[in-house]
């Protein structure tokens, strides 16, 4: 089934079902047990369940105390399937509702448990894993953004027009799904001191992103990808034979589709290229002081400076309410698109991603420019305010653009605003959904998503330890 089509039956189908048994659990403790039982979770981490104990006794909020219970840990509970391959540690990490391993969504899930590996080496290990598991399918396909775990399972998409091979779920080029894994070695690396991962393949790895990159700027040719598949959605495929609308070679990458898995319109991707100078400038340092390959270092750096000058140069422009801002996508030809997408990358996401400082003063246009009726996919209603985007339609808020509101403000209220949003808009089921309507939190998408539980358990967390006061 096409995922927009699972999306949007099963998800509200599941809504209604969820809600029915939940008003059963109710005649129970205002809070019910609703998290995967002990004997049914996938990993457990001592660390993840003293970080939801230290919360819960000291935030007085008791529902934010039981969201973080059931969120924070929801990817390690139903999510991850961890063992020993060759040696090594690997981890295979669902979405949630769809067995198959995105590369953004599986650093993601994993990103909020960073911070405490270091007093948990099991959990260490599960993301050593991700790592491992994660050069691998770079490896089989730098243009596949989703894999199985299993390397001879076939697609229900394999009559996709473009080099399908058993093992890929999907094969939507998305520059996201290249720096993931670099943010989340990069991190892990800073972190832990640790080097194990960061063998020949991994190298390797590094090479085929660079590689890749170079042929999506596209300066000679339009590169070896293309991706056309049979849909009435026209967001499900690429046009113009598969290559998508003509872009000028100005520096910048393309890439044919968002991080929500919707084609482009003009296919550089503004939040993805700012993501992409991060990540290169990250692997050039990596390189550099684990591999010690400077001729490889200075080729990844100059590619990102090469980015970033084009971004300065075609990213940005003059709005006649606010100013200088970011565009969303662009093609070097003058021509571009504004409007933001819940999914990070995101223009408002990119101080999250260590790409701009959240006090830039173009990002900070650019932000008011997104939370208005000026981005096309901002809605506010009678349930809440927030980013969507075209993956699941109009007026369906994501959770997922209100946490990161939160993480990127240096607002106390609007922060504190943040957190009430979504702790009234979990339509008492105790977890974070995909989307929900503007108007109704209980009219949501995807019941099981593993990504948005996880960052919303980071955002409580981040505040708990820096702004303990806004959780009263």
């Amino acid at each position: 089934m096409k995922r927009n089509e699972f999306i949007k039956t099963t998800g509200m189908l599941t809504a209604g079902l969820l809600l029915k048994d939940l008003a059963f659990a109710q005649t129970y403790p205002q809070y019910p047990t609703v998290r995967v039982p002990l004997d049914k979770r996938k990993f457990h981490s001592n660390a993840v369940e003293a970080a939801i104990t230290e919360f819960q006794a000291k935030v007085p909020n008791k529902e934010l105390g039981w969201l973080f219970e059931n969120c924070f840990p929801n990817t390690l509970d139903t999510t991850v399937d961890f063992s020993i391959v060759d040696g090594k540690p690997d981890t295979y990490v669902i979405t949630g509702d769809i067995d198959a391993m995105w590369m953004r969504d599986s650093t993601a899930q994993v990103w909020p448990y960073l911070h405490l590996i270091k007093a948990d080496k099991d959990l260490q290990h599960l993301i050593a894993g991700v790592i491992n598991r994660q050069v691998r399918n770079i490896l089989k396909d730098p243009y596949a953004n989703a894999f199985y775990k299993d390397a001879s399972k076939v697609s229900e998409w394999k009559t996709d027009l473009t080099t399908m091979q058993p093992g890929i779920h999907e094969r939507k080029y998305e520059i996201d799904s290249l720096c993931y894994p670099i943010r989340l070695a990069y991190n892990y690396w800073k972190l832990t001191g640790d080097i194990t991962p960061f063998d020949a393949q991994w190298i390797e790895a590094i090479k085929t992103i660079l590689k890749t990159f170079k042929e999506q700027q596209r300066k000679t040719s339009h590169g070896p990808y293309t991706f056309q598949r049979t849909t009435a959605y026209a967001t499900d495929t690429v046009p113009m034979g598969g290559y998508g609308y003509p872009v000028k070679p100005v520096g910048l990458i393309c890439s044919m589709f968002r991080p929500s898995d919707d084609a482009t319109v003009f296919p550089f991707l503004i939040p993805s290229n700012f993501f992409a100078v991060t990540s290169l400038r990250q692997a050039a340092t990596m390189v550099k002081q684990i591999a010690k390959d400077d001729a490889l270092a200075l080729e990844l750096k100059a590619l990102a400076d090469e980015v970033d000058k084009a971004l300065q140069q075609h990213a940005i422009i003059n709005h006649p309410q606010f100013g200088k801002i970011y565009a969303y996508e662009v093609n070097g030809f003058g021509s571009y698109n504004l409007m933001d997408d819940a999914n990070v990358p995101s223009l408002l996401s990119l101080p999250y991603l260590d790409a701009v400082k959240n006090t830039d003063p173009i990002y900070i246009n650019t932000r008011k420019m997104l939370l208005s009726n000026n981005n096309p996919f901002f809605f506010k209603g009678k349930a809440a305010e927030g980013i969507g985007g075209p993956h699941v339609g109009m007026d369906m808020v994501w959770p997922l653009s209100i946490v990161v509101r939160g993480l990127t403000s240096n607002n106390d209220a609007e922060i504190k605003a943040c957190i009430k949003t979504l702790q009234n808009t979990h339509a008492d089921t105790g977890f974070m959904h995909e989307s929900f309507h503007k108007d109704d939190a209980k009219k949501f998408t995807r019941s099981w998503f593993a990504w948005a539980n996880t960052i919303f358990g980071e955002l409580l967390w981040e505040v708990y330890k820096t702004k303990p006061h806004l959780l009263a």
